[in-house]
């Protein structure tokens, strides 16, 4: 998802709690702060010698232990309130990729995407996932392509032409 398309969806479900689920069937708690928007630049080099460039936008999601009690989730509003601040101070690349940092005791820090986005009654739902490692230069690496099944076994075992 856009920067520019999550910011949307803000604008036009203002009344709704905004809630992060970080995996299927959990969501980030009701005490979640957004703490920090990064505008991140990539400028890599692939094991394949190849050269890009992207832009992201990475939100913080951190969850306040003093208010672990707390039922009742940010709304969209107050959430485009801290972004529309922020996009003022630090301007925000809208056609950038939006990704979200977070973390808590059972689930380790990452950058999730967003997978996907429903609204349910009162509430606008960010469906968020972690997406795979992956070799950008398996053609270079003579790499084969493998299916999803093949691809649970550790296809960049030593020897095996990748990397």
């Amino acid at each position: 998802m856009k920067t520019s398309e999550f910011l949307s969806l803000l604008r036009e479900h203002p009344n709704k709690s905004l809630v992060f689920e970080y995996q299927p069937g959990k969501n980030v708690g009701a005490n979640y702060h957004i703490t920090e928007i990064k505008n991140i630049t990539i400028d890599s080099v692939d094991c394949g010698a190849g050269t890009d460039y992207w832009k992201e936008t990475i939100i913080q999601l951190w969850e306040s232990p003093t208010e672990k009690d707390k039922t009742e989730y940010m709304s969209a509003y107050k959430a485009m309130g801290i972004l529309s601040k922020v996009d003022r101070i630090k301007p925000m690349v809208k056609d950038a990729e939006v990704k979200f940092e977070y973390s808590n005791v059972q689930f380790h820090t990452a950058q999730l995407f967003v997978n996907d986005h429903s609204v349910q009654a009162d509430t606008l739902f960010l469906h968020l996932g972690v997406e795979k490692t992956d070799c950008k230069a398996k053609e270079t690496c003579g790499v084969p392509e493998v299916s999803a099944q093949e691809n649970t076994a550790n296809s960049c075992a030593p020897g095996s032409g990748c990397c």
